[in-house]
Parts: structure tokens; sequence; C-alpha cells
């Protein structure tokens, strides 16, 4: 079976999962997805269009009650489909008077519900597991918290701020709030002032004079966000680098089950400092380009090993995963193909020589070029996640205009 049956095979068990528990998480959606695809543009289609079939797509597996509210939803959805079908075989009668995609888009807008309080949290809730999601992903990369801590060193030189770095900080252990049980605050309840006894409006009248100026500046006096505090976020650098010290130390060592450990704990440590949006974009750029960089060389090896070594593409993409930097996997690959050794052998050197950057990204990032491909396809799942939460945030309120603009269509 080739790669690309085999994609299609996966594919299809995701969907006919999909059907028969009438949802997916994106976790059995990151699973099913072949690895060539880790753009979150990618990823955001594919779970749309696995939402247009009625199979809803959940963080986390819902409940009874919500699977059977969205049984109802794939009868629905099915429904409609064939009523799009009809549709479009009659575009005459309804949207054939306009062929302007702006007036197309823009009707069919304002064909859809206005977007409730509760649709606005579940939004906002998305939002946010999307953008845990990447920072996730982005704590297990050694190399993030090596330029969180270089940042660090900048503010402790006074050289940059700390709310260029960070927004404040988490706590692990807080307990999650449920946004649908949060209730607004009463307004504190002002006391009315007593009338003042006889005795008292003398002693009141000979201290207005001293008192004016004190009672202006108390009500001028607001409480400051001053921002994240400076000895708090000391300390948290100081044991992050104290972690990132400990990992470095096992790495170099060769002592894997420390390093994890390290590695384990420096993430949770990453994880209680809030970044500020800047820094996040930095990091993922950052992570991106290293890959960017890899899938670089890997075609090159590719392209050396199939068109001038004679390998076929399935050959060498059957055995090089999990090889990128072992120098020994050519000569395995010219002892397991005889035909095209003496082609393989004549490229080696080329092929050495891209494995050996390869070598040295890991190298770079205490980390294998499989486990920096697996937490960028994490990260890039959570920018999906968040992008796409997002873009329904816009389109709501784009129905809003809409519908109020409607309301002032044709009165001058």
């Amino acid at each position: 079976m080739s790669q690309q049956q085999q994609q299609q095979s996966s594919l299809k068990e995701l969907i006919a999962k999909g059907k028969e528990q009438g949802y997916l998480t994106y976790a059995e959606v990151n699973d099913h997805l072949p690895d060539t695809i880790v753009d979150p543009e990618q990823i955001e289609d594919i779970v749309a269009m696995i939402n247009d079939m009625g199979i809803q797509v959940h963080e986390n597996a819902p409940d009874t009650d919500d699977l059977s509210l969205n049984d109802d939803n794939v009868q629905a959805n099915d429904e409609a489909a064939e009523e799009a079908a009809a549709a479009l075989a009659s575009v005459d009668s309804d949207f054939g008077r306009t062929t302007d995609p702006v007036r197309m888009y823009m009707r069919e807008m304002g064909t859809v519900e206005l977007l409730t309080r509760e649709g606005e949290i579940h939004i906002a809730i998305r939002i946010e597991e999307g953008l845990n999601e990447i920072l996730r992903a982005l704590a297990q990369y050694p190399a993030s918290s090596m330029v969180l801590l270089e940042l660090a060193e900048l503010i402790e030189a006074e050289e940059i701020r700390l709310t260029d770095v960070i927004n404040g900080f988490i706590d692990p252990n807080a307990e999650e709030i449920d946004p649908f049980k949060m209730q607004p605050a009463r307004p504190p309840v002002k006391e009315e002032p007593k009338p003042a006894a006889d005795d008292d409006k003398v002693l009141a009248s000979t201290d207005d004079d001293d008192s004016d100026g004190d009672d202006d500046d108390d009500e001028e006096e607001e409480p400051v966000d001053t921002g994240p505090d400076p000895l708090e976020a000391a300390e948290k650098f100081a044991a992050l680098r104290e972690l990132y010290d400990l990992a470095a130390a096992a790495a170099e060592a060769g002592d894997g089950e420390a390093y994890n450990k390290a590695r384990d704990d420096m993430a949770d440590k990453f994880m209680e400092i809030r970044l500020a949006q800047p820094i996040i974009d930095r990091l993922t750029t950052q992570l991106n380009s290293i890959v960017s960089r890899i899938r670089s060389y890997e075609r090159k090896i590719m392209k050396l090993c199939v068109q001038d070594g004679g390998l076929s593409r399935q050959a060498f993409i059957e055995s090089f995963p999990q090889n990128e930097a072992d120098l020994e996997w050519l000569p395995r690959l010219c002892a397991a193909h005889p035909l095209q050794k003496e082609k393989l052998l004549a490229i080696q050197d080329s092929v050495h020589e891209y494995q050996k950057m390869l070598g040295a990204i890991e190298a770079e990032s205490s980390l294998s070029i499989v486990q920096i491909k697996e937490i960028n396809r994490n990260m890039s799942v959570g920018e999906a996640k968040a992008r796409r939460a997002k873009k329904e945030m816009v389109e709501a309120n784009l129905r809003l205009v809409i519908s109020i603009a409607k309301k002032y269509t044709n009165r001058g």
C-alpha cells in the first residue's frame, strides 16, 4: 500500500470513528493526520471539513447529554447538505441575481443567527485553549526557556522593561472558575452619613479647612496596575534558570532519565509565567524557523537519494524517519538495496553533510528531530484551534454589524 493510500485509509478511519461516536477530539484528529500536514491553516481547513460533515470536533470527549444533542445535529447537517445541493442546482432562483462575491457573502452572513453570551464564552474558551496548547508546546522546547532567560538578563540590566516580556503569573494550583457560573459583582453599598451632633458640628467646622486638601488627595488616589511583581518575576526566572542548568548538565552527561525529568519540570515552571504576545510570536517564529531548516535538509537528502541514488521515494520515506542524524543509515540502506548500492555510495558524502547539519540541530536543542517535529505539530494544532475560534468571533461581530445595517437600509 502506497503512502497516499495509507493516508487516505487513515482519514477514512478517522471519519468513520467520528460518525460512530458522533464527535472527534483534537487529539484524535492530530493522531490521524499525515506527518506532512503541519501548517495551522491546513489543519484548520481539515477541522472545518469534518465539522461540515456534521462531526463536531471537541477539546475533550463530551458527556452523554451533549452526544444526544450532537446526534440530532448530524442528522440536521445531512438534511442541510441535501438542501444545499438542490439550491446549487437552481442557482438562478436565489443567488443568480448577483455575482458579486461580497454581496453574496454578506447575504449569507445575514442569514445566520447572532452570537449569544454563551456562544461568546465558548469561543473565548476555545481561543484560550488554543493559546494554552501553543504555550505547552513551546514549554517543551528548551530553546524557549533559553530565550526567556536571556530576556531576564536584559530586564535585570534595565535594558528592557519587565512588562515587555511578561504580563503576569499563573498559579498552577488555582481552581478553575466556570465562566458560566460567574455572577457580576455587586456594587458596594454606600452608607448614608449620620447627622452630626451639635458638639460635633463645632469640631467639624474647625477641621474642614485642614482636611479639605487631604480629602481631595484621597479621592484622586486610585489603585493603579503596576504590572507584574519584579521580585516574584526574579524568583520565577531564578527557578527556571536552575532547572535549565540541570537539564543542560543531564544532556551533556547523557543521562536521559534525569534530562527528561528536568525538562518536564522546566516546562511546568515556564507555564507559570504569562508571556506577552510579542514574546510568544518570537518563540513560535523561532520554532517554525528551525523546522523549516530541518525540512529543507530532509528534502535535499531525499532528492539526492531518489534522483541521483536511484532509490524509490517510498523506500526513502519508509527508512529515513528517526534516522535523520544517523551516519550509519546510508550504509544500511546500501545493504538493503544492492541494485542501487553504487549510486548511493556516490552520494554518501553529500548525504552525510546534510545529516551532520541535522545532528547539529539536535545537539543545539537537546532534542531529536522527531521530538522537534512533534512539538511543532502540537503548536500548529493549537494555532489552528485559536485561529478558527478567532475567525468565528470576527464573523460573529460582522453578523452583528450587518444586522444593524439592515435596520437602516433605505432610510436615507
